[in-house]
């Protein structure tokens, strides 16, 4: 199967705390490390390892963080097809607490793809599966050509401009800046909303939204960075090989469920 995501890059310094800082408050690190991260790099990680490789069309900064993250990316078996912008790699603080929660602190204006850029945005046609994070509307029109796309609701301007017709909008329900009241014309076939370990909902189109489960975790929580990354990932391979929703969904909740298990974006996995 041939995937593809279009979307962000951050380069993310992670920092394990008790707890995250309240206003005013001095807190001692446990750990701390860095890595590429951000929803378009998660979600390919993840897609590769589903489906064997997967490609990740992106912007990054012409800096010495954006190149490391380019070969960083492609050290996790990740093709990379990137434009390094004159403008400083997009950065993130992630500050992960004792319960595995994180608080996310973004530095910098997310890079996206355009395109103009000089990618290989014909071969988007004869992908399996596009997800979408980040990029202008022609980019999408591009990922369009894929036989399934899947698109994050963080999006929505861009999904608004472009008018296209998604197979699956996924969104957190907790999340103000993922929030979707029906805007989208074409409307999506399939419209997702998580809610971690209560699972979610999911409405095909033209019909009531229904529940799904959460999986039941078999190891306690790292790390939930990533998670909701993971299982657009997973709901998106599952979409293109074929599955009914439901089946569908208990992969990408397995996917998701299983990046809590990670430290960091990535892992090493908890045994």
């Amino acid at each position: 199967m041939r995937v593809v995501v279009v979307g962000h890059v951050e380069w993310v310094e992670f920092v394990r705390v008790a707890r995250a800082p309240e206003p005013g408050a001095i807190v001692q690190a446990s750990e701390c490390w860095a890595e590429p991260a951000g929803g378009g790099a998660v979600a390919a990680v993840q897609l590769a390892e589903l489906a064997g490789s997967a490609t990740l069309y992106t912007a990054l900064g012409d800096d010495s963080l954006g190149h490391r993250a380019h070969r960083e990316l492609q050290a996790l078996g990740l093709r990379v097809e990137a434009v390094f912008r004159p403008e400083p790699q997009r950065r993130a603080v992630v500050f992960v607490d004792d319960e595995g929660e994180r608080t996310i602190t973004l530095l910098s204006p997310k890079l996206r793809p355009r395109r103009s850029d000089p990618l290989p945005w014909d071969e988007l046609a004869e992908a399996d599966a596009a997800y979408f994070t980040g990029g202008d509307p022609d980019a999408l029109r591009a990922a369009r050509e894929a036989r399934v796309v899947v698109a994050t609701a963080r999006e929505l301007p861009t999904l608004i401009e472009a008018e296209v017709r998604l197979d699956a909008l996924v969104r957190s329900a907790s999340d103000q800046a993922e929030s979707y009241r029906g805007e989208l014309e074409p409307p999506p076939s399939l419209v997702v909303s998580t809610a971690g370990s209560a699972g979610g909902t999911f409405a095909p189109a033209g019909e009531p939204a229904r529940r799904f489960r959460a999986v039941s975790l078999t190891h306690p929580v790292v790390d939930a960075y990533g998670a909701g990354d993971r299982f657009a990932a997973g709901l998106t391979f599952a979409l293109a090989a074929g599955r009914e929703v439901e089946a569908a969904l208990e992969l990408a909740a397995a996917c998701g469920a299983g990046g809590l298990y990670h430290r960091g974006a990535y892992g090493p996995a908890s045994e």
